[in-house]
């Protein structure tokens, strides 16, 4: 049968899936959630608050610091609903137009994060790398343009997929094995053909995901060039700690989401809790370690912070 013509669906709903077999605890499970979503709500706040309201560390490092932020506030207030939902209430049932928002919205930020992390990568190559040329390259305009470039990217190749999906009849099981709604999960639930949905979301993956780790690697590669052609070992090893906090947060977006997006194409025999596993990780993780990690290894950022607060 058409994709096309299979404008009916047979199924109203989605099930989403928290833990299986473990439904009697649910209420204790989502106090670790909770708590999770929480810290990072006030951390990811907390450092958009202290670089807006101090002019010193209105520098395009702080700037691109702000855009993460902002994104990873925004992921966690897409996958809240849900998943809260699940444990603190047992609601399962998604309709499918909220579940194809949602997936929208959580593979967009998704998308702008990557973006946001190689703009972060070229903030550090420039400054260890092209020093002198440091604040002419990196203007306010310039960096404004670029945040407009990552947020209007992440839309323009995610906003096929919702209008892909809608074009199916979803008469396969409904339940989904997450708490949230993903587009390379819900295609395969459709039992028209998918392929135009499986090559635009792989080629999605190659020119957003891929090729921005292959930018940042690169990046690195020409940061490390520059690093060890310096003769003084402190200024080498103050230069690279300078990417220490950057480095961690490519590590904890990069690492969840290829082990993901692995799992579901390529792995149907894989563990249903890995998957499960996986998917938590690869969305709540970030948005609750970036700022922890940024606050932390950043001297500058981090004695604002407590300056703040100790009043």
């Amino acid at each position: 049968m058409s994709a096309v013509n299979d404008t009916k669906f047979q199924f109203a709903v989605f099930l989403l899936t928290g833990i299986p077999g473990q439904e009697d605890v649910y209420i204790w499970i989502s106090i670790p959630f909770c708590i999770m979503y929480v810290i990072s709500i006030v951390g990811n706040s907390a450092i958009l608050f202290i670089i807006k309201i101090d002019p010193s560390l209105h520098e395009p490092m702080y700037i691109f610091l702000s855009m993460l932020a902002i994104t990873d506030l925004a992921l966690s207030i897409s996958t809240i609903p849900t998943i809260l939902g699940i444990f603190l209430f047992n609601v399962r049932e998604i309709s499918l137009n909220a579940c194809f928002a949602q997936l929208f919205f959580i593979h967009s930020l998704q998308c702008i994060e990557s973006s946001v992390l190689v703009l972060m990568a070229f903030d550090r190559f420039t400054a260890i790398c092209n020093p002198l040329r440091y604040a002419s390259i990196l203007t306010l305009a310039r960096i404004a343009k670029m945040g407009l470039v990552c947020v209007l990217r992440g839309v323009a190749v995610i906003f096929p997929l919702p209008i892909l999906l809608k074009r199916f009849r979803y008469c396969r099981a409904n339940v989904l094995s997450h708490s949230y709604c993903l587009h390379q999960e819900v295609m395969k639930m459709a039992c028209s053909d998918i392929t135009d949905n499986s090559i635009y979301g792989l080629s999605v993956a190659f020119f957003t995901t891929w090729l921005d780790s292959l930018l940042i690697f690169l990046s690195y590669v020409m940061i490390l060039r520059t690093v060890l052609s310096i003769a003084s070992h402190a200024e080498c090893l103050r230069a690279l700690n300078t990417c220490v906090s950057h480095l961690c947060a490519v590590l904890l977006f990069y690492i969840p989401e290829f082990g993901l997006s692995l799992v579901h194409r390529f792995g149907n025999s894989s563990s249903p809790l890995l998957q499960i596993l996986l998917g938590y990780i690869y969305l709540l993780v970030p948005p609750l370690m970036n700022p922890i990690v940024y606050s932390v290894k950043s001297r500058h950022l981090r004695a604002r912070i407590i300056r703040v607060f100790v009043k």
